[in-house]
């Protein structure tokens, strides 16, 4: 194991001697061996959903990080979920809000709101969906499946607690079910006794012909927003995409993609009034997080890696691999807000910055230069 790295910086540290998961360093060299600007107990930010419970059903899957699996989590929850080709996602309905984003293939998404509006839409990648606390929904994979994340405002969420149409009909008197859908009591004979959650079904028919067969209902789309068609907006470095109740209305999450190339970071920020949880969908990067007081944790990020910043902790975003970075941010709140150092800085006055910082012109001339983006190179 000499060549396996060695948590030593100078005169600090020691090797180990002792057992070693070189992998798991590997993904966290950071952890392993700290910048040294690192200091103090902040709590642990990343789980991995390679480490998540993998839930197998009847032709899919679902895995899921909230609190129970990372401390941390106390606003938000993330679920990771594969439908195959007519696969479906059981009718159901939540307690919380959910806030979807198709990562690979296309899904139907079916809603139906409180005003009695029904909704069939076809999604593909960077399409999301937004299906309010209450409101009765389900998910099915289209031809070529798909796989999307669905984050929820509550992080004692758990898929597994859903309100499923199946254990509704399971748990109510036959006599009740017959006399509200005025039938007789046989036509519930074949009810499923217990879930069924995700199970397989045959690739639905064409849009059009679903929504024909539906006949005379009012039709709406206003739950799903494609963000797949809209332009982000380019820094030296990278680019970024806001989501939020500004051009999704009805949302109460909003959203941030950062795109990032190789050497490119998301400046230093943080947000004043809502935490962030993080989807790292490709490449590698570092996150150091700072709280008060004299508090800094550095952590290390791959594809399928979830991430954590509480509000008003200051924090940033780096490339340290060879390939792009993207990563999705979601926040505890309908509009998108942040706070940047280099802006503030730079629209302090002069004496007060170099007064605290004891700085001199090198950065006093970059911060008077240009209103500084979100992205650097």
């Amino acid at each position: 194991m000499a060549d396996l790295p060695q948590p030593i910086v100078g005169t600090r540290g020691a090797d180990i001697v002792g057992p070693r998961n070189p992998e798991v360093e590997a993904q966290n060299p950071d952890i392993l061996i700290p910048p040294l600007t690192d200091h103090g107990g902040i709590q642990n930010l990343k789980f991995p959903f390679a480490m998540a419970h993998n839930r197998l059903e009847d032709g899919g899957w679902a895995r899921e990080v909230t609190q129970r699996e990372l401390g941390a989590l106390k606003e938000l929850a993330i679920v990771d979920m594969r439908l195959p080709a007519g696969v479906v996602r059981e009718m159901h309905w939540h307690k919380e809000a959910e806030w979807a984003y198709v990562l690979k293939g296309r899904v139907r998404f079916y809603l139906i709101d409180d005003q009695r509006q029904t909704l069939v839409e076809d999604l593909e990648p960077g399409d999301l969906w937004l299906a309010p606390a209450g409101f009765p929904h389900a998910i099915q994979g289209l031809e070529e499946g798909t796989e999307f994340v669905l984050v929820f405002n509550d992080g004692n969420f758990s898929e597994n607690q859903t309100l499923l149409v199946t254990e509704l009909f399971a748990h109510t008197p036959r006599e009740v079910l017959a006399k509200n859908f005025g039938v007789p009591v046989s036509a519930f004979d074949g009810i499923p006794a217990h879930e069924k959650y995700i199970f397989r079904q045959p690739v639905p028919p064409p849009i059009d012909e679903v929504r024909r067969d539906l006949g005379a209902v009012t039709f709406t789309d206003k739950y799903v927003f494609r963000a797949s068609k809209l332009a982000p907006t380019r820094y030296p470095g990278g680019a970024t995409t806001v989501v939020d109740s500004r051009n999704f209305p009805v949302t109460n999450l909003a959203a941030l993609f950062i795109d990032l190339e190789p050497g490119g970071m998301r400046e230093i920020h943080w947000h004043p009034d809502a935490d962030e949880i993080q989807y790292y969908i490709s490449g590698k990067a570092r996150m150091t997080v700072f709280d008060a007081v004299d508090n800094a944790r550095t952590f290390d990020f791959v594809a399928g890696d979830v991430g954590y910043v509480p509000k008003t902790l200051a924090h940033y975003i780096e490339n340290t691999g060879d390939e792009p970075v993207r990563v999705l941010n979601v926040f505890h709140t309908g509009e998108y807000r942040d706070v940047s150092l280099n802006n503030w800085l730079a629209l302090t006055p002069k004496h007060l910055v170099q007064g605290h910082l004891d700085v001199g012109d090198p950065l006093m001339s970059s911060l008077r230069a240009t209103r500084q983006p979100v992205v650097k190179g």
